[in-house]
């Protein structure tokens, strides 16, 4: 089989509706994408089935929803203001602007990063490995700077009453603001967590590679407060539990792999942390974080607002300010990785492919293809069946081509079923169900349909 590159990946989300560039009848904005139709019902399912695992399945965790536009002082007090930065560095003789570290990883496949590292071990490094500029292959770059990735903007009705706001480069510091309102409002006890999904902005100097690495995204967190001593126990726990869950997505295991940052590349507020990395189109990059942050968020946030934000052990009536592990991942990079994981060009016989999206029928976009076999005799039933299906399951309808070439159409996009209507069905209320994976089919009773896909399509 043919390897998957990001170009063919692109081509794909474009023709089925999953991503469209984003303004494109205006040339499009660098790196801006628009979820189409089926992208839009595939990250919906993403997002849920996340909120799943690890809000509704899990006993220690609690949902929130926190605003994008925060008090500034928020990211003064993360250290977000004074020092969120990439390190930008310049070609001299092409002018092209990179991410100094970005250099560093892709000459490396992935190997090394430069997580944690200074501008001076940065340029010592990309100097020692005579790391080129991309561009023009030249070896003159300019010194390091940095660039902050917080996108301002402003609220106020006139200029002289403008205020600088920033529209949030994490979701993270919301759940942290609100740590207390949530300890009081749920009588929540140490160990818990806040979950939060939502919209993060970062002015990135260099973003590409499709969605893995664009300005606007979604991102999936968790805060899971903890007494300090426990944090390493439970910094384990989760690193566990999110691979577990990726697993479970139906992610090839071959293509997942766990990455300890070693000691000069951890945050220095960070105690340890892992990334687990998935293998795609473009080699090894970074899916989900998993980071044990100490005591360092709320402690700044206490510090700077001046509210006590320690927690009462009711057991010991100690008094503490909880370590923090941190789980994150990018919705949209989860996205990226399913897609590339399930698309396969099939070969199904002598000269024959398909093009088949071979995701988790739970993640499917379209759960199941309505066909009437034909639209005269059995359009009308089929629409019964249709009306009632739609009102459980991400449905779509089709009566237009051979029912070989509406079977190819819902295998390009991930649909696990296609229900047949046909004479046997006005006559003995059945329908004939075809498995997108197999191509097998398999004559089902109407009374025990809504069942059949239930059992299938469960996460």
């Amino acid at each position: 089989m043919k390897k998957l590159t990001m170009e063919d990946l692109v081509n794909y989300c474009k023709q089925y509706g999953f991503i469209f560039q984003g303004s494109e009848i205006y040339n499009g904005l660098a790196n801006s994408w628009d979820f189409g139709p089926l992208g839009t019902l595939l990250k919906e399912n993403l997002r849920n089935a996340w909120k799943q695992k690890f809000v509704q399945e899990n006993k220690y965790n609690y949902g929130l929803d926190a605003a994008i536009i925060m008090n500034p002082k928020v990211w003064v007090a993360s250290g977000h203001v004074a020092s969120f930065a990439d390190p930008l560095i310049d070609c001299k003789k092409c002018k092209s602007r990179h991410r100094a570290d970005k250099l560093i990883e892709d000459f490396t496949n992935g190997e090394v990063t430069a997580d944690g590292w200074s501008n001076e071990e940065i340029e010592k490094y990309i100097a020692e490995h005579n790391i080129v500029c991309p561009v023009c292959g030249k070896m003159d770059y300019t010194p390091i700077r940095k660039f902050n990735l917080l996108f301002e903007t402003s609220i106020g009705v006139t200029d002289d009453t403008k205020n600088t706001v920033y529209l949030r480069g994490e979701t993270a510091q919301g759940i942290f603001t609100n740590f207390k309102n949530v300890e009081r409002s749920m009588r929540a006890k140490v160990p818990f967590g806040i979950c939060q999904t939502g919209k993060a902005f970062r002015n990135e100097i260099t973003p590409g590679n499709f969605i893995f690495r664009t300005r606007e995204f979604e991102q999936m967190e968790l805060e899971f407060f903890c007494k300090p001593g426990t944090d390493l126990e439970w910094f384990g726990y989760w690193k566990n539990y999110c691979m577990d869950f990726l697993r479970t997505l139906g992610l090839d295991s071959e293509k997942l792999r766990m990455r300890d940052h070693a000691k000069e590349e951890l945050a220095f507020y960070s105690k340890a942390t892992t990334d687990i990395e998935y293998l795609f189109p473009m080699g090894w990059g970074e899916l989900w974080g998993i980071a044990d942050r100490t005591d360092y968020d709320l402690s700044v946030h206490q510090e700077h607002s001046g509210e006590d934000l320690r927690y009462l052990d009711p057991e010991t009536n100690e008094k503490y300010l909880p370590y923090v592990i941190e789980p994150s991942v990018g919705l949209d990079r989860l996205l990226l990785a399913i897609l590339a994981n399930s698309y396969q060009v099939e070969e199904i016989g002598e000269n024959d492919t398909r093009e088949v999206l071979k995701i988790n029928p739970a993640l499917a976009p379209v759960k199941v293809n309505i066909l009437p076999l034909v639209k005269k005799i059995h359009g009308e039933k089929a629409t019964e069946i249709y009306s009632e299906l739609c009102k459980k399951f991400s449905c779509s309808y089709d009566e237009s081509g051979s029912i070989g070439k509406r079977y190819r159409r819902a295998d390009a996009i991930g649909t696990p079923f296609c229900i047949t209507i046909d004479d046997e069905t006005i006559n003995n209320n059945t329908v004939t169900v075809r498995n997108r994976d197999t191509m097998e089919q398999e004559v089902v009773n109407i009374n025990d349909l809504e069942d059949y896909i239930v059992k299938a399509v469960t996460l």
